[in-house]
């Protein structure tokens, strides 16, 4: 097992190196398909799971990227949701457990690496909306990292 999890791949657009060692790269989707300005768009993850319900033990670990779907409105073979996903009708909860999930499996003294696009055209969520249709409780991850410091 890696030492850092990215647990919503997508292409792996995060990354300088796409193919690194330490990461486990996982996401829901395969995809291979051509976009239509030529582009391949590969979605190609190491590991095929979902974010809301991860196939690790608890603590595992150093460093999690969570960098889910965030769009609210697109096509669903629409370029935009082939390349960054869609959330769902159940999207707060989605989010909600997917936070979980990844302060279960993040190790003591880990990092979390949230990544969010609030779009202008608010065809996302904006993040005080996420956090608190989350119920993500800065106060108690607060608390759960002061406690290994």
């Amino acid at each position: 097992m890696s030492r850092v999890l990215d647990a919503c791949c997508g292409s792996r657009m995060f990354w300088f190196d796409r193919e690194h060692d330490d990461v486990d790269f996982m996401d829901i989707r395969k995809i291979e398909t051509r976009l239509s300005d030529g582009r391949v768009l590969s979605v190609d993850p190491d590991i095929l799971a979902d974010f809301r319900d991860m196939p690790f033990d608890d603590e595992s670990y150093n460093l999690v990227v969570f960098d889910p779907p965030h769009l609210l409105r697109a096509g669903d073979k629409s370029w935009l949701a082939l390349k960054y996903g869609k959330l769902g009708e159940d999207w707060r909860e989605d989010i909600a457990k997917g936070f979980r999930e990844c302060m279960r499996v993040l190790k003591p003294n880990g990092v979390l690496v949230f990544k969010w696009n609030e779009d202008p055209n608010e065809s996302s969520p904006k993040f005080c909306e996420l956090l608190s249709s989350a119920r993500f409780s800065v106060t108690s991850a607060t608390r759960r990292i002061g406690s290994y410091l």
